[in-house]
């Protein structure tokens, strides 16, 4: 099993295509894995994962216009000492889900032709999240 941490910055709320950033992360930890799983685990409450399609950004403009009205800002939350961005931010995060699985074979990451992963920014602000990649195999 191997480990390593990724650290990615964001402008701000949206879907941002990092598969690029977590195959560099883990270039030399897969070289001699035939067959195996990546687990991928956000450290964040405000943030999610999510594997879609990775060639049309219409699919991201969507899935924020979508979210958006799924968990409307204007809502009477309670929780809003960060502002109104950070409840919704919140519970945008426990929908999404905040880890994936990915299988490995032959030393690459074995998604499908137009899969990709995305960081899910909810949050307005710039943020730094950290990703743990874990590696069995």
């Amino acid at each position: 099993m191997k480990q390593t941490t990724l650290i990615i910055d964001t402008p701000g709320r949206g879907y941002y295509l990092i598969t690029n950033q977590i195959e560099s992360a883990l270039e030399s930890l897969l070289d001699d894995i035939d067959v195996g799983l990546l687990h991928v685990f956000l450290q964040h409450s405000s943030a999610g994962l999510t594997i879609n399609e990775n060639a049309d950004p219409t699919v991201r403009a969507d899935f924020k216009a979508f979210e958006e009205h799924l968990v409307p800002r204007d809502f009477p939350y309670q929780h809003t000492m960060e502002g109104s961005d950070d409840m919704p931010a919140h519970i945008k995060s426990s929908l999404m889900g905040c880890q994936l699985t990915i299988p490995i074979t032959k030393g690459r990451l074995n998604l499908g032709t137009w899969q990709g992963v995305f960081l899910c920014e909810h949050r307005d602000q710039p943020h730094q999240r950290r990703l743990v990649l874990t590696v069995n195999g």
